[in-house]
């Protein structure tokens, strides 16, 4: 096992620091070998959110014909697990064995979950869409488990392995490692979306089941490659009578230190603004640009290149000592552009000024969630980074699903109200309920920079008071 992740590890090398920008992340304690193989787990995760949120959603609808709110409930159960990512990545701090391992017995059985899910998913989908002789309940109950299943498995598996990714690097490549992690997170949902589409072109319920179980198996093989050998086993650090704080204590002391509660807000506002348009510039472009269905669907992959383009651009940043605080409002002011060009492009009938817009978007989305997640593994001390990390997680996933919910209510009243005439002659024109989102969305942005200001301020007076004490060391006499 191995040698095939270190092969996959020479492989990628082989392509040079030119396209691999964060090559330089490698340390003696963390070899770039070792770094690929551990960020395999994203690949999984990734995976495994394009399936549900993209594969499936067409499938279920289209071709096996279930009713858009069974489809939409359904998709939305992997939400229910995202709040207690905090206390997933607490326990993987405080985990008690005998076999001496914090995180991996967690993200295993994360993957444990992500494979249970997947393999009865297919069956419980053909009996939701009433393939059946007998009632439906029974694929409703089944399905709603395996969504289940599948949401509590990528979110231990992510929360639990960026910890691990945390413990294993040094906190100068840290930055870099984060970039790494989020780009092959991205690549597992590119690679992902093209293989399911190519996969299930030609449809039928057997291809259903190979597709959705073959990524079962790839979960467990992907998974077991990226933890094999990677955590060192510390019998007397997890030894069973060793003091096992409560995660309300924990929690209380977490949130007490270095404004944790306002990093958490402005997370939660910046991701809630970032995740609104998800569902809603495809039909926007192809609704009120006039773009065709090749037009539309090449928005992904552009949000996904800007995505990465910030990403790198945030990883050099701070690897120059950048502020991550700075680096997340910076996210947040390049989004109010992308945000405001994609309103100003439907007055403007401009399809090329929507396309700079999504890609802004990405741009942005990307240096907001390096930044944020960068800080949060700096303020994490070495006995609760899986409490920090999950609380990120715990706010960038709820906050991402509710605003995802919520932009469609918005889109479709507002929508609504334009054309009943309730919001006078001047907005009845198709576009109001989408520039109401996006404004919306712009109004999130700025309150997200006002709840980074103080953030910011504090890390600048840190480092003048550190400055200056090193100032007075070198100069007794001063």
């Amino acid at each position: 096992m191995i040698r095939l992740g270190d092969t996959m590890a020479r492989g990628i090398m082989k392509l040079g620091p030119g396209i691999l920008p964060f090559a330089d992340a490698a340390t003696v304690e963390l070899p770039m070998g070792r770094l690929l193989r551990l960020s395999l787990f994203q690949v999984t995760v990734g995976m495994a959110a394009v399936l549900l949120i993209g594969t499936l959603n067409r499938v279920m609808i289209v071709e096996l014909e279930v009713p858009a709110w069974i489809v939409a409930v359904m998709l939305s159960l992997p939400l229910v697990f995202a709040p207690f990512r905090a206390i997933v990545g607490f326990r993987s701090d405080t985990h008690r064995s005998v076999l001496g391992w914090r995180r991996v017995p967690y993200i295993w059985f994360g993957t444990m979950l992500q494979f249970g899910g997947l393999a009865i998913m297919p069956f419980a989908l053909l009996i939701l869409s009433g393939d059946t002789t007998g009632p439906t309940w029974p694929g409703h109950v089944a399905a709603a488990l395996a969504f289940v299943l599948v949401g509590a498995g990528l979110h231990t598996t992510q929360t639990v392995g960026l910890a691990l990714a945390t413990d294993l690097a040094p906190a100068h490549v840290r930055p870099k490692v984060v970039a790494l992690l989020c780009v092959m997170l991205l690549v597992g949902m590119t690679v992902s979306a093209v293989v399911f589409g190519l996969l299930l072109a030609d449809f039928s319920a057997l291809r259903l089941i190979k597709v959705i179980q073959g990524a079962a198996v790839i979960t467990i093989v992907l998974n077991g490659i990226a933890l094999w050998k990677q955590e060192a086993r510390d019998p007397g650090r997890t030894d069973k009578s060793a003091p096992r704080p409560a995660f309300s204590e924990s929690w209380a002391q977490y949130t007490a230190s270095g404004r944790a509660r306002r990093r958490l807000v402005a997370t939660g506002l910046g991701t809630a603004a970032f995740s609104m348009q998800d569902i809603l510039l495809e039909p926007y472009g192809g609704q009120i640009l006039r773009l065709p269905v090749a037009a539309t669907t090449a928005l992904t992959a552009m949000l996904a290149a800007g995505g990465g383009i910030g990403l790198l651009c945030a990883a050099r940043w701070l690897n120059r000592g950048g502020d991550p605080f700075r680096v997340a409002a910076a996210g947040a002011g390049v989004g109010i552009l992308a945000f405001s060009a994609v309103i100003f492009a439907a007055p403007l009938d401009s399809a090329r000024l929507f396309t700079v817009g999504v890609t802004l978007i990405g741009l942005g989305g990307g240096l907001f969630a390096h930044g944020t997640l960068t800080a949060s593994m700096s303020k994490a001390g070495p006995e609760d980074t899986g409490l920090a990390l999950g609380a990120w997680g715990a706010v960038q996933a709820s906050a991402a699903g509710l605003a995802i919910a919520a932009s469609g209510i918005l889109r479709d009243v507002g929508s609504y109200l334009a054309t009943s005439g309730a919001l006078g002659e001047g907005m009845n024109v198709p576009s109001t309920g989408y520039l109401i989102v996006y404004h919306l969305e712009i109004a999130l942005l700025f309150a997200t920079l006002i709840a980074i200001g103080p953030l910011v301020r504090d890390t600048a007076m840190r480092r003048t008071d550190g400055s200056a004490g090193r100032h007075v060391l070198a100069n007794p006499s001063a």
